[in-house]
């Protein structure tokens, strides 16, 4: 293969629990990642100029710290052959700062794409693992699949959840991590679950996310949207915000929903997956090559 165009899926916290924190500044938690079959798309072209490009730019970004850019560079010393670079385009849908993921969820994709594109056949272990360097949230991509996650959130256990549609909505602010995460009002001390109790019946519909009290009181258009979609299921926020999402029953039911809340609120509506579109897709593309090789 020289080209693929590989889905970048958002996910959303179904709950996340904090434990407490680490000496080197990151925190213990606890969370549900459930993966959306809604996101960004990335277009990778195979380039003989051993060069990477991405397109497009962000002017508050610098190439350096863009994830795309970070992580096609982490698998440059594993390329098959030198010569290759790549030309990455972005077509973004999810919004940046919204607890979707799609930052990470862009890295994840990459790393997957360009992996079987520079035919550098390293494991999914090996991917995680150079994942988790430039966030806690690229390892739940780079695997795939819908999960409980403790550690940072990198010690990945796959779970079935029920097939379910989530409408989400996207408040018109942008939520920095690192600085909820920093703040001392922040909730530390949820005490650890087990799987098992915390996935039985609805139970994980009753469990919180702890960045949600202090984020809708640093920012009243994020608890505006949490406190009007709750008309219609329990409505959480996802990650450290800006996004929240409640599920419904159908699809049919999803668009009612986001129909009500235009124009008022922006959003999407998305079918929660067991298995992420980037991988659905890498298999798909890499079944192909192959019988046209036989």
């Amino acid at each position: 293969m020289h080209s693929i165009t590989i889905p970048s899926p958002a996910k959303i916290n179904l709950f996340l629990h904090i434990n407490g924190r680490k000496e080197n500044g990151y925190h213990e938690l606890q969370t549900v990642f459930q993966l959306l079959d809604f996101g960004d798309t990335l277009d990778i072209r195979l380039n003989t100029l051993d060069k990477l490009s991405i397109t497009p730019s962000f002017e508050d970004i610098p190439l350096k710290d863009n994830l795309i850019y970070k992580a096609a560079t982490l698998l440059l010393p594993y390329r098959s052959d030198q010569t290759f670079g790549a030309d990455i385009t972005l077509t973004k849908r999810l919004p940046m700062g919204g607890g979707l993921g799609g930052g990470s969820s862009n890295a994840a994709s990459c790393l997957l794409a360009l992996n079987t594109l520079w035919q550098c056949n390293l494991s999914v272990e090996k991917l995680c693992a150079l994942g988790l360097q430039l966030g806690a949230d690229v390892p739940v991509f780079v695997n795939g699949k819908t999960a409980w996650a403790d550690g940072v959130g990198e010690q990945l256990q796959y779970i079935k959840t029920p097939d379910s549609w989530y409408v989400v909505l996207v408040p018109e602010v942008h939520v920095s991590t690192a600085e909820i995460f920093s703040n001392e009002v922040l909730t530390r001390d949820t005490p650890k679950m087990k799987i098992a109790p915390a996935l039985g019946g609805q139970a994980i519909d009753a469990l919180r996310n702890d960045c949600e009290t202090l984020v809708t009181q640093l920012y009243p258009e994020i608890k505006e949207a949490i406190r009007w979609l709750s008309k219609f299921g329990d409505a959480k926020l996802t990650g450290t915000g800006a996004c929240c999402f409640c599920r419904v029953d159908s699809e049919t039911r999803a668009r009612q929903v986001l129909n009500e809340a235009n124009p008022k609120f922006k959003g999407f509506i998305a079918k929660g997956v067991s298995l992420s579109p980037a991988l659905q897709r890498l298999n798909e593309a890499e079944r192909f090559a192959k019988n046209c090789s036989e």
